[in-house]
């Protein structure tokens, strides 16, 4: 093992997760706002009340579900009981994306039930915001080999994200040297179990996205686990983590599934849709498959990705 390098202090790790996601509903608010409701995916609004009904739709998912993560990151540097009193507040507020009718993949124009979770994502942004300014100051250290492995992770996730980071902006791969023999977009393709046809990835935003930001979100701040003194907190962020990891990586993988393979007629196997929390087989393995990760990769001092103090 190369022994624990340290790095920089600050929070550079959260910054990077909130523009990734400010970058998302910028380019979310710009295209359904040019684009018409026909050339997207289930939503009725144009022009600039479109856009920013549906960047607000994505703040409520998948922003919130990352600021679980970043929270108590945040919220621990200040060692303030109003900031532990915020942070409860927040995490409560984005945990709402959770409860059934919130987030539906039939309906994503803007609800009210959107709103508690959008007003959470404020208030961590505003925490991080306070920490940065008073909070705590800390020399993390990450290995090598743990940063390698987030590297590699994350950069295979980014390849595979190309057609949804295309159909953010509201383009087709077609034509695009390699990629676009490599990825199915424009063609017409039936939906499966639809009954209608279109793109083969629509303009506009996937869960699939989603998934490649939850899961580049989890590996940047799983850097950052190390800095949290209070032993249960720690662990918790780190599973909690290590989940989101899984949950990212997986919805990327079923959207994937759906329209690279199941789309050009290879399986008419699908995939099982894991967007929403359900007592399902296919989220008792993603959750034993958080256990593993944070016991071999983020368990503290221990883990491949773990930061000894």
């Amino acid at each position: 093992m190369i022994p624990a390098r340290p790095q920089s202090a600050g929070l550079r790790d959260v910054y990077a997760v909130w523009l990734l996601f400010f970058l998302t509903a910028v380019a979310i608010f710009v295209t359904y706002w040019r684009l018409p409701p026909s050339e997207l995916w289930k939503v009725h609004n144009s022009g600039f009340i479109g856009g920013a009904g549906r960047a607000f739709v994505f703040l409520s998912f998948s922003a919130a579900v990352a600021a679980i993560g970043i929270l108590p990151i945040v919220v621990e540097r200040l060692e303030d009981r109003r900031a532990d009193l915020l942070g409860l507040v927040a995490i409560i507020l984005c945990a709402t994306v959770a409860l059934p009718g919130v987030q539906t993949e039939s309906h994503l124009d803007p609800k009210w039930s959107n709103l508690p979770a959008v007003v959470g994502v404020a208030l961590a942004f505003t925490l991080t915001l306070w920490a940065t300014r008073d909070g705590r100051r800390e020399f993390v250290r990450t290995s090598l080999e743990g940063d390698a492995a987030r590297l590699f992770v994350g950069g295979l996730s980014l390849f595979f994200a190309a057609p949804y980071i295309a159909a953010e902006i509201g383009f087709f791969l077609d034509g695009v040297p390699v990629l676009g023999s490599i990825f199915l977009t424009g063609a017409i393709r039936a939906e499966p179990g639809a009954g209608y046809s279109h793109a083969a990835v629509h303009h506009g935003h996937h869960h699939g996205m989603d998934g490649f930001l939850l899961a580049v979100s989890a590996l940047l701040l799983s850097r950052l686990v190390g800095s949290i003194r209070r032993r249960l907190l720690r662990a918790l962020t780190a599973d909690y983590l290590a989940l989101l990891l899984v949950y990212g990586l997986t919805n990327q993988v079923q959207d994937l599934w759906t329209e690279q393979i199941v789309k050009r007629g290879w399986t008419s196997w699908d995939i099982p849709n894991v967007l929403h929390p359900s007592l399902s087989a296919a989220w008792a393995a993603m959750i034993a498959s958080g256990l593993v990760i944070y016991a071999l990769a983020l368990r503290p001092r221990r883990g491949l990705f773990s930061q000894a103090r």
